[in-house]
């Protein structure tokens, strides 16, 4: 198989608007892998997702998958745009009024499911080897709002604060897993970036 090819086609923002409320979306994630085409995160931004495939030479009659990570509503608005695309969870595929479960790889692809429970219960990431590095989709086992990007080391990753946390005991044992395979990260809102060091071993 082929190696895959990964592009964030839009980095994910949080700002808070004027008066109250949020204006957000995610880092949506185009997976190419196994001559499919998976969507990760589609999130809020329509027009601008629309624009960013079109810059790749897709629309969305072209994308195969859609994968979320989560389902809050800022990272799946967007599904209404891909009437067309199989519809993946960290679960199940959702074909019509199908659910059908599967393993620890998008069918298809080497593209990885890791469960990655705390900021919801039934948060998932996926690990996508890209030559010979590992990605990290994170959705939002990582995010911060605009203006506020975090140190990279392990223990400011660790730390990081999720004012949205399902579970915070959960979220630091899921980004320890994660950042123990992780070459490069990209997070549910904010820049990708790439973790100084691994954890160390025994590290909890």
């Amino acid at each position: 198989m082929a190696a895959a090819r990964i592009s964030v086609l839009r980095e994910g923002y949080v700002a808070d608007l004027e008066g109250g409320g949020l204006r957000a979306s995610p880092s949506s994630v185009l997976i190419e892998d196994g001559g499919l085409k998976v969507l990760a995160d589609p999130g809020t931004d329509g027009e601008g997702l629309l624009s960013a495939l079109s810059r790749e030479g897709l629309g969305p009659r072209d994308v195969d998958m859609i994968f979320i990570t989560h389902p809050h509503l800022d990272h799946i608005l967007n599904i209404r745009l891909f009437a067309d695309a199989e519809i993946i969870d960290p679960n199940c595929i959702y074909r019509g009024d199908e659910e059908i479960p599967y393993g620890e790889l998008i069918p298809g692809t080497e593209v990885e499911v890791l469960p990655t429970p705390g900021h919801t219960s039934d948060h998932g990431s996926l690990l996508v080897p890209v030559g010979t590095e590992t990605w990290l989709v994170a959705g939002d086992l990582f995010w911060w709002r605009d203006g506020a990007g975090p140190r990279t080391d392990i223990q400011s990753l660790l730390a990081l604060e999720d004012e949205l946390a399902w579970d915070p005991p959960a979220l630091r044992s899921s980004r320890l897993a994660a950042l123990g395979r992780a070459d490069v990260v990209i997070p549910g809102h904010g820049k990708v970036f790439r973790p100084s060091g691994r954890p160390r071993p025994g590290l909890r």
